[in-house]
C-alpha cells in the first residue's frame, strides 16, 4: 500500500533541548499506526511537527508531497487533521456550533454536502445528537473527546492524527473510544494514534512504534510488539514467557 505520511530524520528543539531526534515513521493506507512511549517521549511534539504548529528539521511528505512550507490551514485542508490531548473545544458554544466548526474549510471552499457529514458524525455519535443543543463545558470527559472526533471528522480527514484520546477517562469510557477509532478505519481513514495507554494502542493499531527520550527505541508490527519482551514488561505490566505473554 502507498505511504499516505512518510516522515524522515525528524528533529525538533525547544532552544538547544532536543525533544526529537532523528525518527522516522510511515502511515500507508487504510492503516492505524500507533505510537506509544513514556510521559515527555516526545510524541505529542511529534504530532505538533507533523501539523505544522512546531518547527522542525527533517523531511515530512503527506500524499507524496513535503508538506514542510504549507500552513496548518493548508495541511487540515489537505486532509491532514489533528485532534489534540486538551481537544481545544469552545466550551462556551454548542455541541452543533463546535460540529459546525469543524467544517470551516470546506463552507469555504463551497462545498455543499456539509448536512450529509453532519448526519454520518451524529450516527456515529448518537450522544452527540441528543446533546447538540447543550453547551460543550458541561459535556463529560468522555463526550468532550467524541465531541473532538466528531469535529475533526467534519473536515473529512484523509489522515487523523489523534493525541492521548484516552487521556483522563474512566476504563468504559477508553474501551468506546478505542472502539470507535477502530471503526472509522473501516471509513477509508487512516489514523496515527499517539498513546501512553499502550495495550489499548496495540490492540486497535496494524503497526507501532516506541519512542523514548525523543528517539525510536523500537518498531513493528502492532502484534509483535505487543509479543516483544522489553515491551511487555515497560508498557504492558506482563512477562513474556516462550513467547506468551503472562501478567506479572
Amino acid at each position: 500500500m502507498a505511504a499516505l505520511l512518510d516522515v524522515r530524520d525528524l528533529a525538533v528543539s525547544y532552544g538547544r533541548v532536543e525533544a526529537v531526534h532523528k525518527v522516522s515513521l510511515t502511515v500507508t493506507e487504510g492503516t492505524i499506526v500507533s505510537v506509544i512511549g513514556p510521559n515527555g517521549a516526545g510524541k505529542t511534539t511529534l504530532l505538533a511537527a507533523i501539523m505544522g504548529t512546531l518547527a522542525s528539521k527533517g523531511d515530512i511528505r503527506y500524499k507524496g508531497d513535503a508538506v514542510g512550507s504549507l500552513s496548518v490551514e493548508q495541511r487540515v485542508g489537505a486532509g491532514l487533521v489533528l485532534v489534540p490531548e486538551k481537544r481545544d473545544l469552545f466550551a462556551s458554544m454548542t455541541v452543533a456550533d463546535n460540529l459546525q466548526l469543524g467544517a470551516f474549510a470546506r463552507v469555504r471552499r463551497g462545498e455543499r454536502d456539509i448536512a450529509r457529514t453532519l448526519g454520518d458524525v451524529y450516527a456515529r455519535f448518537p450522544r452527540l445528537q441528543e446533546r447538540r443543543a447543550q453547551l460543550a463545558g458541561t459535556l463529560s470527559g468522555g463526550e468532550r473527546q467524541m465531541l473532538a472526533l466528531g469535529r475533526a471528522l467534519m473536515s473529512r480527514p484523509r489522515l487523523l492524527m489523534l493525541d492521548e484520546p484516552s487521556l483522563g477517562l474512566a476504563p468504559l469510557v477508553v474501551r468506546e473510544i478505542f472502539n470507535i477509532v477502530s471503526a472509522l478505519k473501516a471509513t477509508g481513514v487512516s489514523i496515527l494514534l499517539v498513546e501512553q495507554n499502550a495495550r489499548a494502542a496495540l490492540q486497535v493499531s496494524d503497526y507501532g512504534y516506541v519512542l523514548e527520550t525523543g528517539e525510536l527505541a523500537l518498531e513493528g508490527p502492532s502484534a509483535d510488539l505487543v509479543s516483544n519482551p522489553k515491551v511487555a514488561a515497560t508498557y504492558l505490566g506482563q512477562s513474556v514467557v516462550a513467547g506468551t505473554p503472562k501478567r506479572t
